[in-house]
């Protein structure tokens, strides 16, 4: 046998030993963390994946969780429904984890919702927006899904207000990207129009992957749009604005929190700014003593010069800290307990996204309100707070 496969051999041994170790660990209290860490979203991905870090680190350095360490362990979910449902099982199974954050996509996070609960243990929703949570108190109880993000059905609430309300335009227009996300979000949009007895002059669907939505971008501009209602992930809405370059129509922009991605806040070109987006957290506007020192500690503790998303971020920072505080409440790792202290925690927690108490109970799994979310507006590419009316 020569030295380079003897190399190989010891490598793959070591790697072998270190997972047997990590998930027979008796000392560790883990979480697990289900994110796309490759493929086109991974910039969000990374982003949940550093915010849960972070806070662990954290939480160590002030003495663990049931007087151990806690730990994230990782998961990528490639944004595939059925990897980050393979995903659950291996974290529970093979690593042992007490209970889930994540993922980033609504597909995705609808396969992971469902094989979290289908198991009875907790996972808190860190950035998608559109899968099941309050629905399954009817269809699947007991209900074991918490969310702390922005919903769908939040999301869409304020664009359409922003739009009709603060802004006065009668003739949106609604661009959608073809996934679970953009599908489900024209279908709120919609819904919402037609309560102010209003309807789209135009929707069109965004293919994944498209590079440019020139086409749709012109059937909205000759319907008559006075503002466009953009339900997109981050790629897919910088092929709008590229459409609208092409055509040369800076047109009023109202988006979702997913476009606070780099993926679109440096894609999305000149005629991306201006595009509205809401937001639980906007870097450039933190002044709360709590955002200011995670912003710094993340930008110091990864070597950036800035969080991108930071909503995504901030929100998995937050998760694991609440997750932590349920388990110190429950004094144990038992799922149904954990779920319990979750629905009932005592103290405030001051967070990165917003201050919380009680931010669930037994019959709202929904954490963010309207109160916490604030407009956020692309500007130089970056988010900005948007200005004062």
């Amino acid at each position: 046998m020569g030295p380079p496969t003897e190399v190989h051999t010891m490598i793959a041994l070591h790697a072998c030993l270190a997972l047997l170790a990590s998930a027979a660990d008796p000392a560790a209290v883990k979480l697990g963390g289900i994110y796309p860490l490759t493929g086109s979203y991974a910039a969000t991905g990374v982003a949940m994946r550093n915010g849960a870090h972070l806070a662990a680190d954290e939480i160590n350095a002030a003495g663990g969780v049931l007087g151990k360490k806690l730990v994230v362990v990782d998961a990528d979910d490639a944004s595939k429904p059925e990897q980050g449902a393979q995903a659950v099982k291996d974290l529970l199974d093979k690593e042992g984890a007490v209970a889930l954050i994540g993922p980033a996509n609504t597909g995705v996070a609808a396969a992971v919702a469902k094989a979290a609960n289908d198991r009875r243990v907790p996972i808190v929703v860190s950035n998608a927006v559109g899968n099941k949570v309050n629905e399954l108190f009817q269809e699947a109880p007991p209900n074991y899904v918490f969310r702390l993000a922005a919903s769908e059905a939040l999301q869409a609430q304020m664009m359409v207000t922003e739009a009709c309300a603060a802004r006065g335009r009668r003739k949106p227009a609604i661009l959608h990207d073809e996934t679970a996300h953009g599908n489900g979000g024209r279908a709120k949009l919609e819904a919402l129009l037609k309560e102010r007895q209003l309807a789209p002059v135009y929707q069109g669907g965004v293919k994944a992957g498209e590079q440019e939505a020139t086409a749709q971008v012109q059937a909205a501009r000759a319907a008559g749009a006075d503002v466009i209602l953009l339900f997109a992930l981050a790629r897919e809405g910088a092929a709008v604005t590229r459409g609208l370059e092409k055509l040369g129509w800076k047109a009023e922009v109202i988006g979702t929190s997913s476009l606070s991605s780099s993926d679109f806040t440096k894609a999305a070109g000149p005629f991306g700014e201006g595009t509205s987006l809401p937001q639980t957290v906007i870097e450039a506007g933190a002044t709360q003593p709590v955002q200011v020192k995670f912003f710094e500690s993340y930008r110091k503790t990864y070597a950036t010069a800035a969080v991108e998303p930071a909503p995504g971020a901030a929100q998995s920072y937050d998760a694991v800290h609440l997750l932590a505080r349920a388990l110190k409440q429950a004094g144990t790792t038992a799922p149904d307990k954990v779920k319990a202290a979750l629905e009932n925690l005592k103290d405030t927690y001051d967070g990165a996204t917003a201050e919380y108490f009680q931010p669930w109970s037994a019959d709202d799994h929904e954490a963010v309100t309207p109160a916490a979310v604030v407009w956020g507006v692309l500007h130089d590419g970056k988010v900005a707070p948007a200005p004062s009316r």
